[in-house]
């Protein structure tokens, strides 16, 4: 491996357009064709103090606060928002964002993940991730991160599904919610980038579910193989 980049002229920005799926397509977000489904999906009671506790917001329950906050989410370039709408019912159930977006340097993130009940843990928010990885890479970044609140052991452990590297703990990294955050680091570089997109088409394929939804194949060990060639 150089270290040479003498060819490398930076990353496209992100433009506030639709990323199409399979199942679900990634489009900027807009209170008022979104703003409905998605406050519905945020403030759906079942599991809401957990979507929330590790995020800045506190539990969107009332329209108020979520109003204020989509239309400052909708305004901001960095982080730019996206909602995760279903194709089949065209309802927004979720939303992410890409963020720290450093064309320069070819490095992006995604955060302010936040997953509504109908979509957490299925295999569309799987695709959800992959969308914003394959469009990182394919826009010219290097590097495609992930952080979370060290504490937060269910990002933790999607991360390392989804085949980030971990990197590390910076400590004391920030204050959120009047406490501290140590900050888990973690990443996919270009050069995985092929490989790990092979072992997600091969888990997001209708062949590796069999007729209950069930997945024949996980995506850990689909990666896992990958991996070893």
């Amino acid at each position: 491996m150089t270290d040479e980049l003498t060819d490398y002229a930076g990353a496209q920005p992100p433009r506030r357009e639709t990323i199409h799926g399979r199942s679900v397509d990634l489009e900027p977000l807009d209170p008022a064709a979104h703003g409905d489904a998605l406050f519905a999906a945020v403030s759906a009671p079942e599991g809401i103090e957990e979507r929330f506790r590790y995020l800045p917001q506190a539990p969107q329950t009332g329209r108020a606060d979520f109003d204020s906050w989509i239309a400052e989410a909708t305004a901001s370039p960095d982080p730019l928002f996206f909602a995760v709408v279903d194709r089949s019912t065209g309802d927004a159930v979720g939303r992410q964002a890409l963020m720290r977006i450093d064309t320069d340097n070819g490095v992006i993130e995604i955060g302010h993940v936040l997953w509504g009940p109908a979509l957490s843990r299925t295999r569309a928010a799987t695709e959800a991730l992959f969308l914003c990885a394959e469009f990182a890479f394919t826009h010219g970044y290097r590097r495609f991160e992930w952080k979370c609140d060290d504490a937060n052991a269910p990002s933790k452990r999607a991360a390392e599904r989804f085949g980030f590297t971990f990197e590390g703990v910076f400590r004391q990294h920030l204050v959120y919610k009047r406490r501290n955050r140590d900050t888990a680091w973690f990443s996919i570089i270009d050069t995985e980038w092929p490989v790990l997109r092979s072992a997600y088409e091969t888990w997001l394929d209708e062949a590796n579910f069999d007729a209950s939804g069930a997945q024949r194949r996980s995506l850990r060990d689909l990666i896992s193989a990958a991996r070893r060639g």
